[in-house]
């Protein structure tokens, strides 16, 4: 009892940990209610559709997301990194300019994975969906991608600023919008067209809004005139062209190792078992729910740790923050496995309850990554970008192999084995790099103090 009171009254006195979870509460409020709806339009159009057809909808939604994660530079990271960087040292004329440059290179970005989108949809459609009535959905949803052609920089912005609230408010306004048009779809008794439309508005609106405060945030930041910063005057241009191939590279192993499993299934399988697949992988987002927002608010925290050379400030926030998702994977996990078979024996008369395995197999990978979700920005944020690109490439790459070999014989359940594998071989061998490579910078750091003493 007295342990506890002593690490009570330590977290208390700890501000970093308190604005990070402040700040994380700001988009847990707004995600939980967004939570609830997404459940709600999740299961209602599955429920609608049925898990075939809401197979095909995962896999039109899965392709178009990923051919823009294909071209993606992941701006906000290096935005965040050079921009929090250049402000430390008073230089808000290139921190524009990095904005200014994040900006144009993710709009052109947008701009080409759209028309590569509809280059490429034929060949979807009939490698993965194989449905020829779904070709046409796949460039009208691959809309999202022009109406969000700035919002990796924008939510940089916000996360920089510390507008969490704001961000999270645009979020529950996403699922409002999308949770009224599957509404109408149910009631209308429609079909995939128009659910895949009503996520399509969500979408739309939600990169609308967030362009639309972005930029309200970089004039409070940066000043009125920031967009007329030349990016010619940005020194460190390289690094951060270097930076953001990194992260694109890094962004594009994930998505073909982490973030395809619905359209392997529809490649492998069929859209029936893509369907089953995307259910499971949706009540992983309950899993996730709190960790999305950790890794926003915790990033900044952790790149300003380390320009301050604060190492044990920084130990201390992954230690407790990781105590705090380990309690919520555990509660939603037993939650989940104590509720589930009865949950899918009810809905839809058992339509579903194939993917209660998928549901056990996946919740111990997701809860492995949940823990430690800082893994990858703190290498980030130490300088190592391509660590954990080396890491989740190797392991990703036998994943594949295996993938390749096993899904067709033992089916979507071979699928979901392979994924949580990934997930702790992968983490855990980044936990361990970056570890380690905080221990070297700390370790030099007190050799300066020492020799400072010295002298």
């Amino acid at each position: 009892m007295k342990r506890f009171a002593y690490l009570w009254a330590s977290w208390k006195e700890d501000r970093l940990l308190r604005q990070v979870v402040r700040n994380t509460g700001y988009l847990f409020s707004g995600n939980t209610i967004s939570l609830g709806l997404s459940l709600y339009q999740g299961l209602l159009a599955a429920y609608l559709l049925g898990p075939e057809s809401y197979g095909v909808l995962g896999l039109v939604i899965t392709f178009a997301s990923n051919v823009n994660r294909l071209l993606s530079f992941r701006m906000g990271e290096p935005v965040i990194k050079y921009v929090n960087h250049y402000l430390a040292q008073e230089r808000k004329d290139l921190a524009a300019g990095v904005v200014k440059l994040a900006a144009l290179t993710e709009g052109i970005s947008s701009i080409l994975a759209f028309l590569l989108l509809v280059l490429l949809s034929p060949w979807a459609v009939r490698w993965f969906i194989k449905d020829p009535s779904a070709q046409p959905w796949i460039p009208l949803y691959g809309l999202a991608l022009l109406g969000n052609l700035f919002t990796e920089t924008s939510t940089a912005l916000l996360q920089i600023r510390g507008r969490f609230r704001a961000q999270a408010a645009i979020t529950l306004i996403q699922n409002i919008i999308t949770a009224a048009g599957i509404t109408l779809a149910f009631v209308m008794h429609w079909g995939v067209f128009e659910v895949m439309l009503a996520y399509l508005a969500g979408k739309v609106a939600f990169g609308l809004a967030m362009m639309t405060i972005g930029w309200q945030t970089a004039a409070r930041i940066l000043g009125p005139m920031w967009w007329r910063a030349p990016v010619q005057r940005v020194p460190e241009k390289a690094a951060l062209g270097r930076f953001a191939i990194s992260t694109n590279l890094s962004g594009t192993v994930n998505m073909l190792i982490r973030d395809n499993e619905v359209l392997w299934a529809g490649l492998f399988l069929s859209s029936l078992e893509a369907g089953y697949y995307k259910f499971a992988l949706a009540l992983m987002n309950v899993l996730m729910l709190p960790i999305l927002p950790f890794i926003q608010t915790t990033y900044p925290e952790i790149t300003r740790a380390v320009t301050q050379q604060a190492w044990k400030t920084l130990r201390a926030l992954l230690r407790r923050t990781s105590l705090i998702a380990f309690g919520w994977t555990t509660a939603v996990g037993v939650g989940l496995i104590w509720v589930g078979p009865w949950f899918l024996a009810w809905f839809k008369e058992g339509a579903y309850l194939p993917a209660f395995p998928l549901i056990l197999v996946l919740l111990v990978g997701y809860g492995f990554a949940n823990v430690f979700y800082w893994n990858r920005p703190l290498l980030l944020a130490l300088g190592k970008p391509n660590d954990p690109l080396l890491i989740t490439v190797a392991v990703g790459a036998l994943k594949t192999l295996l993938m390749f070999i096993l899904v067709a014989r033992y089916g979507v359940i071979s699928l979901a084995l392979l994924l949580s594998g990934y997930f702790i071989i992968s983490v855990g061998a980044i936990i361990w790099r970056g570890t380690r490579e905080l221990a070297r910078a700390e370790s030099g750091h007190e050799e300066v103090i020492h020799a400072h003493r010295l002298l």
